[in-house]
């Protein structure tokens, strides 16, 4: 991924969401592009209409914490996109020697453990390539359907979403599924932007799905901390979880358990799925797409296994 490229359509695309009136201007002139002129930025950070060029051009090596707190503000940047201007900031120095560690492909021992200790709430671990790492038995029976799609490959958020079918029934509002997740890569591209591995799924993203493309050009951004999310699971129908992150920085990964709020349809479908979980072998749940029918009982009917029939 070009840094510069990155840094200059971030910053085009900021402006074209800002109204003259948004910012406190007068309109004046006919406008052949939504959003503010480059000349109001600038006016609206403090500097010079050559150096904002500059800058939307792509180069920002250099650029003062001053100024880019200036642009920050010029542009009404929330925390997130804030953040991920600092990221292409780094990004546009000189570039590091050496490239970052890869984050690990498996988590460390005392980390599933943890994940193994949550009972009550699905938990998975994912990297910035939103690849599903580990989970606990509940986290593996919710993303069974993901899982499922992998065929025994690492499952990945982004690859479920774009390329399998099945997912605009599994997340109960797919368009926003898709653009956390489009947002949530943009972001980890503003980090790490030499990663070849997210590099490549980029590509194959782009080339693959139109969906992604649209979304990848809006340059949103995303960090993974707290938010809703709905499901539609095969075996126990539509549920509604918040969702809660945790960063491990020692391996540059992140913990994601769900939950829902007590007493609702979802609390009762989400002890349903625990039971359902906990007929499956753990290891193997943990590691492969094989899934069990769910277990019986009295006066209810049984809800139908989960397909592994290939996309």
């Amino acid at each position: 991924m070009d840094t510069r490229s990155q840094i200059s359509e971030f910053l085009t695309s900021r402006r074209a969401k800002i109204s003259p009136q948004q910012a406190g201007l007068s309109s004046y002139g006919t406008r052949r592009v939504p959003g503010l002129r480059r000349t109001e930025v600038a006016q609206l950070a403090g500097v010079s209409v050559e150096y904002y060029s500059r800058l939307e051009r792509g180069d920002l090596s250099g650029a003062s914490d001053h100024v880019l707190g200036a642009l920050a503000s010029a542009l009404q940047l929330n925390d997130e996109e804030r953040i991920h201007l600092e990221d292409l900031a780094r990004a546009a120095g000189p570039r590091p020697r050496r490239r970052r560690r890869p984050a690990p492909s498996q988590v460390r021992p005392s980390v599933q453990r943890l994940l193994d200790s949550m009972t009550g709430a699905p938990a998975f671990v994912k990297n910035g390539l939103c690849d599903v790492l580990a989970t606990n038995a509940l986290g593996r029976a919710l993303l069974a359907p993901m899982f499922d799609a992998a065929r025994g490959a690492i499952p990945n958020h982004a690859r479920f979403t774009f390329f399998d079918p099945r997912s605009h029934e599994f997340w109960g509002n797919w368009d926003s599924a898709a653009d956390v997740t489009v947002a949530l890569l943009h972001a980890q591209a503003g980090r790490d932007p030499y990663d070849k591995d997210l590099t490549d799924l980029i590509g194959e993203l782009s080339t693959r799905s139109d969906d992604f493309r649209v979304r990848w050009a809006r340059h949103d951004v995303r960090q993974h901390h707290l938010g809703r999310k709905s499901v539609r699971h095969p075996v126990v129908g539509e549920l509604h979880l918040t969702y809660e992150s945790l960063d491990l920085a020692t391996d540059g990964l992140t913990l994601v358990a769900y939950g829902a709020q007590p007493a609702t349809d979802s609390d009762d479908k989400l002890r349903l799925l625990a039971g359902w979980a906990g007929t499956l072998d753990h290891a193997t749940a943990s590691h492969t797409p094989t899934a069990a029918p769910p277990p019986t009982t009295a006066g209810s009917a049984t809800a139908p296994p989960l397909s592994t029939s290939a996309v």
